[in-house]
């Protein structure tokens, strides 16, 4: 069970922790504490990075160099698992991959798991 956070509950010292826990962004604990109303619009625009991974290899250098066309480099992942999605660097979700319907060409995820944070402020 976890425990939701305000950034009134949070003592000085935490809001680093808590900031970097991804619980308050630092702007969201400053707005608060000065009592003014929270606007999180720059937030929202930020750009992310987001990757899908489908799996991950390791080779020596030796037979990276010997890899041509058509050659496969078996994952680690097998078929049917969930893939990680990644947002800047960190995995936030898994999920399957799917056709999107509107473009036969083009492939998507479909979230079937929100990755929780863990930290000291849950239960």
């Amino acid at each position: 069970m976890s425990k939701t956070v305000q950034p009134s509950d949070l003592a000085v010292e935490d809001v680093p922790s808590a900031i970097e826990a991804g619980i308050v962004s630092a702007a969201t604990a400053e707005a608060s504490a000065n009592g003014e109303p929270l606007n999180l619009d720059a937030v929202m625009r930020i750009p992310v990075t987001i990757q899908v991974v489908l799996g991950s290899a390791s080779m020596q250098v030796a037979n990276l160099m010997k890899l041509r066309r058509g050659a496969v480099v078996p994952l680690d992942h097998r078929v049917g698992e969930p893939v990680d999605v990644v947002v800047n660097g960190r995995v936030v979700a898994r999920g399957e991959v799917v056709v999107v319907e509107d473009d036969n060409s083009r492939f998507g995820v479909s979230l079937t798991e929100i990755v929780g944070v863990q930290s000291k402020f849950e239960d």
